[in-house]
């Protein structure tokens, strides 16, 4: 059984706003805040604000415990956040940060460089072929979440320096587009 402490820990250094799946139903949530306690904190799930408190010491035991409105929750995660189980059963987990895009720093010259540290999981372009402005081109994982890198501009592919399974630095240049 995981434990609630890595993935909490990395939900803290991610954005703000997620997309999770659970059993191919999608949610988008928005954290205002991380807690820095045991303290309640908002999180809005499709519009909707709710209030959620991770209890002091449930971080540090196989099973979790989480307060959503008023109503507690028994939790367990899978390592590499690809289940969660909870009273209902074991489901299938995804979650996707939705400001990767938005975290990218682009370089002005269409250089597309990686905006975290990562492994590339997909390359979705091909050398030379043609891009739209926002057009996807790889798929980075970082923090065991997938980030969608796409196109800062339209034009070319005139460089990929990346491959499905290749790890990049922070800054790495992945794509060049001209």
């Amino acid at each position: 059984m995981a434990s609630l402490q890595p993935p909490l820990t990395e939900l803290e250094e991610l954005m703000s706003r997620l997309a999770v799946t659970i059993d191919g139903q999608t949610f988008e949530i928005e954290i205002s805040q991380m807690p820095g306690n045991a303290d309640p904190f908002a999180v809005t799930v499709d519009g909707e604000e709710v209030m959620v408190q991770v209890p002091r010491g449930a971080e540090t035991t196989p099973m979790h415990w989480l307060i959503v409105g008023d109503r507690p929750y028994e939790i367990v995660m899978g390592d590499d956040l690809n289940w969660i189980k909870a009273w209902s059963g074991r489901h299938s987990l995804k979650i996707r940060d939705l400001e990767a895009a938005v975290r990218r720093q682009p370089s002005g010259d269409g250089r597309v460089k990686a905006p975290i540290p990562g492994l590339i999981t997909r390359v979705l372009v091909q050398a030379k072929q043609e891009v739209a402005a926002g057009q996807p081109l790889l798929i980075l994982e970082a923090m065991k979440m997938e980030n969608e890198i796409r196109a800062p501009r339209a034009g070319f592919v005139t460089a990929l320096r990346v491959e499905p399974g290749q790890t990049v630095g922070m800054g790495d240049v992945l794509v060049e587009i001209s």
